[in-house]
């Protein structure tokens, strides 16, 4: 099978501006291709996944990865999938999280002895002149065209600003620099990114000529089965910088995705060989569980490495069998949070990360979501004293899978 014929059966093409050549490309390893990622925090998250997995891929079959942090892009912001507008960061801002960026990205591709390259579009739209730039790429963009992009629809609603008009021009500049500074021939990205991709193959074959080949391919959005985008919970987005999400917090939303979802999420995202993920497809009830524990470890040890998914996927073990918690993730409560030396269950809930406000931990605890060591509170007067949390502290479950180890001070 051919690397392109396994990107297609792992189910991750979307859409392709020339299917022959881009095989021809990626098959025999002459692909130079980037993938743009804005630093709009100061981590990555799962919704950057896919496209880091795909890079590590394509490298792995002989092609050079291109990582553009968008240094210069993100002073503008992208538009697409939004009804908003995005909140303008400082220069600071976007300079410490592109520092941040660099070192997550090492985890998945390989930056040594050429083989990969990490750019910052800053280094060349900071400088641009704003007439020379309308006068050089202006007369390649309609407007009509432009406002019929998929980027722009939802904004349109609203009220899209000029300065977020601009966004794909700057994208579309970055390819065009890519191509004639690196040789880089291909753009990926995510299937919402489309209309801005065009426009790069579009700029370059206008400027260069018909004979500048430059392609185009997305990758399909991770969505579940309600169609919603994968990489959420209710305190967020799911980061891959183990300070915002620990490793076995990481472990678990994998572990918790939907039945209808894990062979998917396998197939997309893991490096199991096709053959062994195909034997999956006829599994069900409780061998479900062992495939999101497979898909949970795989990607857990992606990330955080083959230790940390260890330790997560023995501490996930260990709270279903009652067994010890070492590595559950802790929340350590202060004297403040203790009012006449009494915190009572909402408060620990709440401090926990585990509901979002007292309300909310109200409804779980009255409908009976919430135990304490093993023993279902249902009162919501419950309270604890400093000593309650000596030695290894109590351990708090909200729901079925959301565990928490509570210590004092």
């Amino acid at each position: 099978m051919t690397l392109y014929d396994e990107l297609v059966a792992r189910g991750l093409i979307a859409q392709v501006t020339d299917e022959e050549e881009i095989k021809e490309l990626v098959n025999n390893g002459k692909a130079v291709f980037y993938i743009g990622f804005d630093p709009t925090a100061d981590s990555l998250h799962v919704g950057h996944f896919m496209a880091l997995c795909l890079m590590k891929r394509l490298q792995m079959a002989g092609n050079k990865p291109i990582a553009l942090i968008g240094g210069g892009t993100a002073m503008i912001g992208d538009p697409s999938g939004r009804t908003d507008m995005r909140q303008m960061m400082t220069k600071e801002t976007i300079n410490h999280n592109v520092e941040c960026f660099k070192k997550q990205m090492s985890r998945f591709i390989d930056f040594s002895d050429g083989k990969a390259m990490l750019v910052n579009n800053a280094d060349w739209l900071l400088d641009l002149n704003y007439v020379e730039l309308l006068r050089e790429v202006g007369p390649c963009f309609s407007v009509n065209n432009m406002l019929r992009a998929e980027c722009y629809k939802q904004r349109m609603e609203k009220g899209l600003s000029f300065l977020e008009f601009n966004y794909m021009i700057m994208q579309s500049y970055d390819f065009y620099e890519l191509y004639q500074k690196y040789g880089c021939n291909m753009q990926f990205g995510g299937n919402d990114q489309w209309s801005n991709m065009l426009g790069g193959t579009e700029l370059i074959r206008r400027k260069l000529g018909p004979d500048a080949d430059a392609y185009a391919m997305t990758i399909t959005l991770l969505l579940n089965s309600e169609g919603k985008k994968m990489g959420k919970t209710q305190s967020g987005a799911v980061w891959l910088d183990p300070n915002k999400t620990s490793p076995f917090d990481f472990y678990q939303y994998w572990r918790n995705v939907a039945d209808a979802d894990v062979l998917k999420c396998i197939r997309m995202l893991t490096f199991l060989p096709l053959e062994e993920i195909d034997k999956m497809d006829t599994w069900e009830g409780a061998q479900l569980n062992t495939a999101k524990e497979i898909l949970a470890y795989e990607l857990t040890k992606l990330v955080h490495g083959e230790e940390e998914a260890k330790k997560a996927q023995e501490s996930a073990r260990a709270l279903f069998s009652q067994g010890n918690a070492d590595n559950m993730p802790t929340t350590e409560l202060e004297e403040a949070d203790f009012q006449d030396g009494k915190i009572d269950i909402l408060a620990v809930l709440v401090k926990s990360g585990q509901a979002s406000s007292r309300s909310d931990a109200r409804r779980a605890v009255t409908q009976g979501g919430v135990s304490v060591d093993g023993e279902k509170v249902t009162d919501i007067t419950t309270t604890y004293a400093p000593a309650d949390f000596d030695g290894e502290g109590k351990i708090v479950k909200k729901g079925k899978k959301n565990f928490r180890r509570i210590v004092a001070k």
